[in-house]
């Protein structure tokens, strides 16, 4: 009997569970960092050769680094305060170190308002765009909210089936790169708990498809951001973008965001990670969640496995990365890292995980109950 487009989908579902077989860890290193200053770069240099060295990473290829330059401005102005965005120091040491280790092109990406290629919105966020561009290599600059410089969206099939949709239509950006290095913050996330390097994969949707005025056709330049389709699904991506895999799934931003997160992990796996957490906040992931503070854990962590980063993030947090939902930070939505291992991603295991450089004890830093605001924190 042939099968059935209902068990194609019905397999597809099921296919997490099939795919895990196993959980790779690799090395995870650790520096203290207590200012944004010229000591920056040496740092820098040291984690990477800590985890196997920049050369084997970017040497002779064009080079994708997504930023974490979260919030929507016209909300949220760029203005000096809470540390939850790139700091400019940190960008500019790590193209001077792809640079130096050969990188043939680096594009920068982000996905911000308004959706245009207008150099002054990325100088906004205190991006020294000249002396960035004269890091000692190419350098391009892509917002990926849209289309961007591509002429077509790429259809990415998430490897193990997804969570919640098979593929995601994205900009070139993230396939037209032969490596993909991601720099956030150490932070917690209302919805997610944490956000570090998986969460800031969720960028990876451009809200011109994803975004809550997408409608059925797409709109290349989108206002609303993605709550609607990815956070809430009440609403539906554009026709012919790849729909859900089980419509019938909670419709609680706890239960989708973390497993979108992840669909978009297994696409676009990070192939050097880069956390900052020299000032960061803790409460939430930005001066929008009510009752976040400035806390300072004077770390830099980086790692080639995006899970395993993660994992000694959350560890460096103060938290279990193996607690469930409903523990500290998961008060709101389900472990990433726990569904991330589930389908081979990498290991939330601490025990497997080798930490370089400054010690576990000697980085954690208490980042409090989790993502509910200065109220509990004190």
């Amino acid at each position: 009997m042939p099968m059935t487009r209902r068990d194609a989908l019905t397999l597809a579902a099921a296919a997490p569970l099939a795919f895990a077989k196993s959980s790779p860890a690799s090395t995870v290193a650790i520096a203290r960092a207590r200012a944004y200053d010229g000591s920056i770069y040496d740092t820098l240099k040291k984690l990477t050769d800590q985890c196997g060295g920049l050369a084997g990473i970017v040497k002779n290829k064009t080079v994708a680094v997504k930023l974490n330059l979260t919030g929507n401005p016209a909300r949220f102005p760029v203005k000096p305060g809470l540390p939850y965005r790139n700091d400019p120091s940190t960008v500019m040491a790590m193209c001077q170190l792809m640079a130096h280790a050969g990188a043939k092109r680096i594009r920068l990406i982000e996905s911000f308002f308004p959706a245009k290629q207008d150099m002054d919105l990325w100088a906004r966020y205190g991006l020294d765009i000249r002396a960035i561009e004269n890091c000692g290599t190419k350098v391009e600059w892509e917002n990926t909210n849209n289309l961007g410089y591509g002429k077509q969206y790429v259809r990415s099939k998430v490897p193990f089936g997804g969570y919640v949709f098979p593929a995601y239509d994205l900009n070139h950006s993230f396939t037209d790169c032969d490596a993909y290095v991601s720099m956030s913050k150490l932070k917690n996330h209302w919805i997610a708990g944490v956000t570090m390097t998986m969460k800031n994969n969720f960028g990876l949707t451009p809200c011109s498809l994803y975004g809550g005025d997408a409608g059925e056709s797409g709109n290349e330049d989108p206002k609303q951001e993605r709550p609607a389709i990815g956070h809430n699904g009440t609403k539906k991506p554009p026709t012919g973008v790849p729909q859900e895999l089980k419509p019938e799934s909670p419709r609680d931003p706890g239960y989708r965001v973390p497993r979108i997160v992840v669909d978009l992990c297994a696409i676009r796996p990070v192939d050097l990670s880069i956390v900052d957490g020299i000032d960061t906040i803790r409460g939430g992931e930005g001066e929008w969640n009510q009752g976040v503070e400035m806390i300072k854990p004077g770390v830099l962590i980086a790692g080639r496995n995006q899970v395993c980063v993660d994992t000694v993030c959350t560890a460096v947090m103060g938290y279990d990365p193996r607690a469930t939902r409903g523990q500290g930070p998961f008060v709101r939505g389900d472990n990433t890292l726990l569904l991330a291992e589930e389908v081979g991603l990498g290991s939330a295991d601490l025990s497997k995980i080798e930490i370089a450089g400054l010690a576990l004890k000697d980085a954690r830093v208490d980042f409090g109950p989790g993502p509910i605001g200065r109220k509990v924190l004190g």
